[in-house]
C-alpha cells in the first residue's frame, strides 16, 4: 500500500532576500513567509490530510500553522527534520564566505558533498537522518497522505537520496525550493515514485 507524501520549504524568512544561509539559526518568516503559510494552508484544506509533521525549528511550525488550523490537525514534531548546520556559514552567503576562504567556497561549489562548509554537518548524514525519517513516517501513515514542511537543503538531499540521484549533484538537479511549494512522492514498499516538484499552492507562492 503506497503513502503519499507532500513535501513543502517553509516560507519565506527574513534572511532569504539576501540568500544567507539558516540553517539550524532561528529566523523568523517575514511577512511574505507568513502570507506563503496561508497559502499553504487554503492548499490543504481544498487538499486534505491524515497528518501534518513539521521539523522542530520554528519556521517551519509557524508555516505548517495554517494547514493545521484548516484541517484541525495537531502536527507532529520531529527533530530529524530540521535544516543542515551550515557551520562557519550560517547568517551569511556563500559570495560573502568565497571572499574570505575563495579555495574552500570553490571546493563546495564543485563538490558540496565532499567539501562541506567548515563545521557543517555532514551532508551525507544529513540526507540519511531526513530520508530516515520520512521512511518512519509515511510507515506510521501507511496508506495516508502525509504533508511535511521542513527545510530546502535537507529535503533537496533527501530527494537525492530517496531517488537514487547522486549526492553531490543535489544543488545542480535541485536548485532550489520554492517556498511553501509541494512537492508529492509515493512510497511503496521499496520503492520512491516522484509524481510532482515543486508546485506553488497559489501564484504568490510561487
Amino acid at each position: 500500500m503506497s503513502t503519499t507524501l507532500l513535501l513543502a520549504r517553509h516560507g519565506q524568512t527574513v534572511w532569504h532576500a539576501e540568500n544567507r544561509y539558516a540553517g539550524v539559526s532561528d529566523v523568523a518568516l517575514t511577512g511574505t513567509g507568513r502570507a506563503q503559510a496561508e497559502a499553504l494552508g487554503r492548499w490543504a484544506g481544498a487538499h486534505p490530510v491524515d497528518a501534518i509533521w513539521t521539523s522542530t525549528v520554528s519556521r517551519a511550525i509557524a508555516t505548517a500553522e495554517p494547514a493545521c488550523r484548516a484541517l484541525g490537525l495537531t502536527p507532529y514534531r520531529e527533530h530529524a527534520l530540521r535544516e543542515c548546520d551550515f557551520g562557519v556559514v550560517e547568517g551569511r552567503t556563500l559570495a560573502e564566505f568565497a571572499r574570505e576562504d575563495p579555495d574552500a567556497a570553490a571546493a563546495f561549489r564543485a563538490d558540496p558533498v565532499a567539501h562541506p562548509f567548515p563545521g557543517a554537518e555532514d551532508p551525507r548524514a544529513a540526507a540519511e537522518r531526513g530520508a530516515t525519517a520520512l521512511r518512519r513516517i509515511a510507515a506510521a501513515h501507511e496508506g495516508g497522505r502525509v504533508l511535511v514542511v521542513a527545510h530546502n537543503t535537507l529535503l533537496r538531499l533527501v530527494l537525492c537520496r530517496l531517488l537514487s540521484i547522486p549526492l553531490p549533484d543535489y544543488r545542480r538537479v535541485f536548485p532550489r525550493l520554492r517556498n511553501a511549494a509541494v512537492t508529492e512522492l509515493r512510497l511503496d514498499a521499496g520503492s520512491v515514485g516522484l509524481l510532482s516538484l515543486n508546485v506553488p499552492c497559489e501564484e504568490e507562492a510561487a
